[in-house]
């Protein structure tokens, strides 16, 4: 059974994998609209966000749900085009209360999506009996989640940074940052779709 900091950095290092980068994009959409001062708003969408991903890997190491880890690298792209488009659709109303709701549920669906892709990956590094797995898979989604902290406060400081010193405004940066986005997701959805 490996110990706290190995469990812990599984985690954290999946979160920072070059090659999972769907994740950083999704926290750079779901922050674009916000501020520093919106944190708690933020930290709520982290937590649903972990919270679905711990209950999703915690599922699938008791064999209650499985799903092809294909299937998730499809779904996981049209999420993020999906907050990104609503980020363009709704970027001329960035105070209304209704976007919070929006995002939060799609951010719990994406969390446990997001568990269900992990899954495999935590299979192959913790081996065992589900009881034998459940300390480390705690560990590891802790270590998930304070990389999302991570993830999302260097999103913040870029937004804070381009629209202090660059003069963008709060409006530009959320179009911006969603148009890229949509530019980097759909044809990756194309691909699989085609």
């Amino acid at each position: 059974m490996p110990d706290f900091l190995t469990s812990f950095s599984i985690g954290l290092k999946h979160l920072w994998n070059i090659s999972a980068y769907m994740d950083i994009l999704f926290l750079i959409v779901l922050s674009a609209p916000y501020e520093f001062k919106a944190w708690k708003k933020l930290l709520i969408l982290v937590s649903l966000f972990t919270a679905g991903h711990t209950l999703a890997l915690l599922l699938s190491v008791f064999n209650v749900i499985s799903v092809k880890a294909n299937t998730i690298s499809l779904i996981i792209p049209v999420f993020v085009l999906i907050a990104a488009l609503f980020n363009i659709i709704s970027a001329s109303k960035l105070g209304k209360k209704d976007r919070i709701t929006f995002i939060a549920i799609l951010t719990s669906l994406l969390g446990v999506l997001h568990g269900l892709g992990f899954s495999s990956y935590f299979f192959d590094v913790v081996p065992g009996k589900p009881t034998d797995r459940l300390l480390p898979l705690f560990e590891s989604c802790l270590g998930f989640g304070i990389g999302l902290v991570i993830a999302l406060i260097l999103a913040l400081v870029l937004a804070y940074v381009v629209e202090t010193l660059l003069k963008f405004s709060k409006r530009d940066w959320v179009l911006i940052i969603s148009g890229l986005a949509v530019g980097i997701v759909l044809p990756m959805i194309l691909r699989y779709i085609m």
